[in-house]
């Protein structure tokens, strides 16, 4: 028998690739909520952002702050392409957008959700709601699992496929065994920022920003998204990735630069300035700019660097483009919290890595205990690669749990 604690994405596709990998064996899932694949379910802003559209392992590993060296073997083993083809195949059509985020072509999570329910019924897995595992211990060969309700279940082989969040009975079970844990810290978040500047540009989105902290060297390009707390969009989420531990340990307190244009260097953009200038004298300096950047936040940029709203580019001394030049290469903001990224929750930390072995996900302190998932220190950006490291590590533990190592 295997038993598979948590019924999250990791634990349905381990639990299914177990169960197709030796259909003689017994295969469980016990999930603590009644709810299994809910995270599934509300990812994405319900859409489900199944995985990335990003087929080399060694740009893959790219997008993970943490396990980047541990998954490069894995993701040649099973990647999006194996992810894509699997959930295709199995009647869940899938579409590939732009931005390389893969989303299920009826843009509704529950097109996933009912695709891996009904893998697990197809395959004999065995679902049970409402029904945590409590505790793991050695039996043996095999272990003893007792379930939230007291009742214990004897079984040759557990994966512990429970999530990251620092309450996760998962983690308790690796410490029991004497894993080391890595202290679960969120990522993925939206940063809280109550600067004027920003006040009253709520869903202004700008491409091609580059956010980045001062003297640490995080740093990040792309989208960003004013909201009513602060600051959100791809590349402030990228960014509080990287900086998951950094921003914890500051009390999610520190200051923010923000670069609008995608010119290098104040010199560079003092320069388009200029030539702007000497081009357009006679047009408003609040709403005529060369960088293409939305109105709204234009006018806001002018009046930061002191340059009066109703002027024309004719009336702007050089210094004054100077100014206007700093600005908008290291715009500065006060970041005084953080909210999470939607209703996702995303952690860094967990299992330490050096303790796994990652062609079979199986414990190298406890032979049978697998892991898979979130509860593993491997966390990814947004854009699907947190659910590719779940698929990932979910089909190599389920298929070595079976008895088929993949070569």
């Amino acid at each position: 028998a295997a038993v598979v604690a948590g019924g999250g994405a990791a634990g349905f596709f381990a639990a299914i690739a177990c169960k197709e990998g030796n259909p003689e064996l017994h295969v469980t899932i016990f999930e603590a909520t009644a709810h299994p694949l809910a995270k599934v379910r509300i990812s994405g802003g319900g859409r489900c952002n199944v995985t990335n559209g990003c087929l080399d392992p060694r740009l893959l590993v790219e997008n993970y702050p943490r396990g980047s060296r541990e998954m490069l073997g894995p993701f040649t083993r099973w990647g999006p392409r194996e992810t894509i083809a699997w959930f295709e195949s199995r009647g869940a059509g899938l579409k590939t957008e732009p931005d390389g985020r893969v989303f299920p072509i009826t843009d509704e999570s529950a097109t996933i959700v009912g695709c891996l329910s009904r893998a697990c019924t197809d395959a004999g897995v065995e679902v049970v709601p409402r029904c945590g595992v409590r505790s793991v211990d050695r039996n043996g060969n095999g272990f003893l699992v007792t379930l939230a309700d007291g009742e214990p279940v004897a079984t040759e082989r557990v994966l512990i496929a429970t999530g990251g969040n620092r309450g996760s009975a998962g983690l308790a079970i690796a410490a029991s065994f004497g894993h080391a844990i890595e202290q679960p810290v969120p990522s993925l978040f939206t940063f809280h920022c109550d600067d004027p500047l920003l006040k009253g540009l709520e869903g202004l989105a700008v491409s091609g920003v580059r956010a980045s902290v001062p003297k640490t060297g995080l740093q990040c390009t792309g989208p960003l998204l004013v909201t009513h707390w602060g600051l959100s969009g791809p590349a402030i989420l990228k960014l509080s990735a990287w900086g998951a531990r950094h921003f914890h340990t500051a009390g999610y307190r520190f200051p923010l630069h923000v670069r609008w244009v995608q010119e290098s260097t104040p010199d560079t953009t003092a320069g388009v300035l200029a030539g702007y200038r000497s081009v357009h004298p006679r047009r408003q300096t609040s709403n005529a700019n060369p960088f293409g950047l939305p109105s709204r936040i234009w006018e806001r940029l002018v009046v930061r660097a002191g340059i009066n709203a109703g002027s024309t580019w004719s009336g702007v001394s050089n210094a004054s483009i100077r100014e206007l030049s700093l600005v908008l290469c290291a715009t500065k903001f006060w970041i005084s919290g953080k909210s999470l990224n939607k209703e996702e929750f995303v952690t860094c930390g967990g299992v330490r890595l050096r303790e796994i072995d990652f062609r079979t996900m199986e414990s190298r302190l406890q032979p049978g205990l697998h892991f898979a998932g979130e509860v593993l220190d491997v966390d990814g950006v947004t854009g699907g690669f947190n659910f590719q490291s779940a698929w990932t590590t979910g089909w190599l533990a389920g298929r070595a749990m079976a008895g088929r190592e993949v070569e």
